[in-house]
């Protein structure tokens, strides 16, 4: 039976090593390691996923659970000794953006890796949270994707739009180097155990296919550690710079939002954001990545009408990006101001109709009622993040071709099956599906 944590006692320890951290900016810490122990590893197991795929080692939570306190104190005693190997995690692909044939690899690490990887990680957070800047969000405990779209709504509202740098950085968690990776890491943490299972973490290899790899650089996506690290890598490439190199020398206002390795620059001179975009692929390739050269651009987005400036005129191309998931564009309130609107964007509207009629297809001979309980679980997650203010259209339009997918795979759940709207809609009135509306501003 697996004993409770003292979630207190290790809050402590976390609490001491963040305010070490805050106290000096500079300090690089040599002891870490003997912070986790029995009772650190108990929490990091009750903060893993238990429903995830196994590993190589095809182990799953639960058989790991079944001798818990004897496998956490074995993992501990390896990790402390330097005896822990790192297995190597399974590759899978899942499909990326909208186009079915375009996947993105993902790493699935054992399901004791993710415990020691977490473990880790809570560590690092507790050092790095006191040194990561506001404008990153993700992988960051209390920050979200709805902050980091909220933080650039409001800069875009103070500037009165302005101009916008979308950059895509090509294949990052496979390009991420290693050494640089390690000089970031050496400013901060020196902590020997640590470093060594870390580096033991970036030499794994990967199994696909029964085929075992060792790439040379990068860290896969889906292990636990990945986003901590990613984020060391993009503060001191990106963020930092950003903040300390290049605003002091901008003629006009400027700022920065970055979720993961997804990121934009808002400037209010189009002079500050051509000389910037110029000089953002060297500061990149310097540290081994590159900037995807058709998905890099310069967006002039803005206010129309603003003083000075000429409407948009109707045969203009409409001005806007895509961030987080979200179209953003100007639009005129019900008042006749300007304002920047979000909309579901079209790529992410698609992709996730294409995966409930995957859904329903592949289900369409369950029950009707087990049906039901499971679209309103997904249809419930689409609204709790793309239910936001000024988006219900977009969201009305996700639940008519819902009614229609669904409709259509129950009519061919038999030969015989001839399921007319009329008869749908008497069904629907058993099975309701919600009304999916729009969070109220705040």
């Amino acid at each position: 039976m697996a004993r409770t944590p003292n979630l207190d006692n290790v809050s402590t320890r976390l609490q001491r090593i963040a305010q070490l951290a805050r106290e000096d900016r500079k300090r690089a810490f040599v002891s870490l390691a003997h912070h986790i122990d029995m009772e650190f590893l108990r929490e990091a197991y009750r903060l893993t996923r238990k429903d995830g795929a196994p590993g190589v080692d095809g182990q799953t939570a639960a058989e790991y659970e079944a001798n818990l306190e004897e496998n956490l104190q074995s993992l501990l005693d390896r990790f402390k000794s330097g005896r822990y190997k790192a297995p190597p995690v399974r590759r899978v692909y899942i499909p990326k953006g909208s186009d079915p044939s375009k996947k993105r690899p993902i790493g699935v690490p054992t399901f004791e890796d993710k415990i020691l990887q977490r473990a880790v990680t809570m560590v690092l957070e507790a050092v790095y949270e006191e040194e990561f800047l506001p404008c990153s969000y993700a992988f960051r405990p209390g920050r979200s994707a709805h902050q980091a779209m909220e933080d650039l709504w409001k800069h875009l509202m103070q500037m009165g739009g302005g101009w916008l740098v979308e950059a895509d950085i090509e294949n990052f968690y496979d390009e991420l180097d290693p050494v640089h990776l390690r000089g970031f890491l050496d400013q901060r943490v020196r902590d020997g155990v640590l470093r060594r299972t870390l580096d033991k973490w970036l030499k794994a290899g990967v199994m696909e296919d029964e085929t075992l790899s060792y790439p040379t650089t990068g860290t896969p996506q889906g292990g636990v550690v990945s986003p901590i690290l990613s984020n060391v890598y993009l503060h001191k490439v990106l963020d930092e710079w950003f903040e300390e190199a290049v605003k002091p020398r901008l003629q006009g206002a400027a700022c920065l939002i970055r979720f993961a390795d997804d990121f934009i620059l808002v400037f209010e001179l189009e002079t500050d954001a051509r000389r910037v975009l110029e000089v953002l692929p060297k500061r990149f390739g310097r540290y081994g990545l590159r900037l995807h050269p058709d998905k890099t651009r310069l967006v002039r987005f803005k206010r129309p009408g603003k003083a000075g400036e000429q409407e948009a005129q109707p045969h203009e191309e409409p001005r806007s990006f895509d961030f987080v998931g979200f179209t953003h564009y100007w639009e005129k309130s019900r008042r006749g101001r300007w304002m920047v609107k979000r909309k579901t964007a079209p790529d992410r509207l698609t992709r996730a109709l294409r995966r409930l009629n995957l859904w329903c297809r592949q289900n369409r001979h369950a029950p009707i009622a087990w049906q039901h309980g499971e679209l309103l679980r997904k249809l419930h997650g689409h609204r709790d993040y793309y239910g936001i203010p000024g988006n219900s259209r977009s969201l009305n339009s996700l639940l008519h071709w819902v009614k229609r997918i669904w409709r259509k795979w129950l009519s061919r759940r038999s030969h015989e099956s001839n399921l007319t709207w009329e008869r749908f809609n008497l069904l629907l009135e058993r099975y309701p599906l919600p009304n999916l509306r729009a969070r109220p501003a705040a």
